[in-house]
């Protein structure tokens, strides 16, 4: 297995699942330092949709034991492995290494800790690529957050733009303050909440907003949302999956008799206020929006509507992978020996290198 020495060019496989569990995305980037700034080439990029029993696996996996958690994390190792071989052998490129988020299974930086498996040691084990994994370990224990670490890529790769906005399952934006700082944090839940709600009408996700569109908002429940304490913390702080089951899918059961139309509208109203609140806060003038949620046309016009901002969505490709793409950027300044995990983001007591190397 080759060594990987600091480059002007690196050629990464960037891997990314997120808490929605749709798919492994998988991004073959070419990033060069120019006059000193990265510019990046996404060549490649795939979503690998999981198998009903890995969405399930992986669904269950925060109520399995020690040791079934072990087993799981070596598992999803090689299979992350198996599936960056079968792109690299589809689209027939040449990585220097891999840099792989892996999947959260808890995520509690209060308590000091952070958990994502697939284990970086089988990942370069079946790929014969040297791999850097285990992103969020290193922040957490100097007392950060952990999450997000998508800003420091935000402010190298993605400058030209005031505010960058992903809606995950989470949102979360980032923005440099006047003193030229990195600073963000998570907004609130975005596609964790409407893919629920949408999967109680029978849909994986709610298409373009169309669900939404034809609701009501239930002002009650909206204002019970609005007053979740979370909203009222300063930053950093993170959200998780446990935060939402714990506040969230208790307030939508108490409305079980609403229409799933009506829950949705609520929902999205309540997502859009927030992000909106937010960024008027800032002061900007434009917000850069990808991840999932920048497909679904009536929660942009709802952000654009209520935050009255420059809103610009990139091309498919960025919107899709923008987060495999930064954590394959994570891998080069790992190898640069340059910090990805920025204290001004995560709350740490200092910046760190992000990551762990695997041969």
């Amino acid at each position: 297995m080759p060594l990987v020495t600091p480059s002007n060019i690196y050629k990464s496989i960037g891997v990314m699942s997120g808490t929605s569990l749709d798919g492994i995305d998988i991004c073959y980037c070419v990033f060069e330092k120019i006059n000193q700034e990265w510019q990046f080439e996404i060549v490649a990029a795939e979503t690998v949709k999981y198998s009903d029993e890995w969405y399930v696996r992986l669904s269950n996996s925060p109520s399995l034991s020690a040791e079934e958690i072990t087993w799981l994390d070596f598992e999803y190792g090689h299979y992350l492995g198996q599936q960056i071989n079968s792109f690299i052998n589809k689209y027939r490129v040449d990585a220097d290494f891999v840099a792989s988020h892996g999947h959260t299974i808890f995520h509690n930086p209060d308590n000091g800790y952070s958990l994502q498996i697939g284990k970086g040691a089988a990942i370069a084990a079946q790929t014969g690529l040297p791999c850097i994994a285990d992103f969020r370990s290193g922040d957490v224990s100097r007392g950060g957050q952990g999450a997000p670490l998508v800003p420091v890529g935000d402010k190298h790769l993605f400058k030209d733009y005031d505010i960058c906005l992903n809606l995950g399952g989470i949102a979360n934006l980032s923005y440099d303050s006047p003193d030229g700082k990195r600073l963000a944090y998570d907004t609130c839940v975005c596609n964790m909440f409407l893919n629920h709600l949408a999967s109680m009408a029978g849909f994986e996700f709610d298409k373009n907003g169309e669900l939404g569109r034809k609701g009501k908002v239930i002002d009650d429940f909206l204002n019970i949302l609005e007053s979740i304490s979370y909203y009222k913390k300063s930053s950093p702080k993170s959200l998780g999956k446990e935060w939402f089951e714990k506040n969230i899918i208790p307030l939508i059961n108490n409305y079980h008799e609403e229409s799933v139309e009506n829950l949705l509208r609520t929902a999205y109203e309540h997502i859009s206020k927030r992000i909106a609140e937010d960024s008027k806060r800032l002061k900007k003038k434009n917000i850069f929006i990808t991840g999932g949620g920048a497909k679904n046309l009536f929660l942009t016009e709802l952000i654009k509507q209520k935050s009255n901002l420059d809103v610009i969505v990139p091309n498919e490709k960025i919107i899709d992978f923008k987060e495999a793409l930064i954590f394959g950027f994570l891998g080069v300044l790992f190898l640069e020996k340059e910090k990805g995990a920025l204290a001004s983001v995560t709350g740490a007591n200092e910046d760190s290198i992000a990551g762990c190397l695997y041969f």
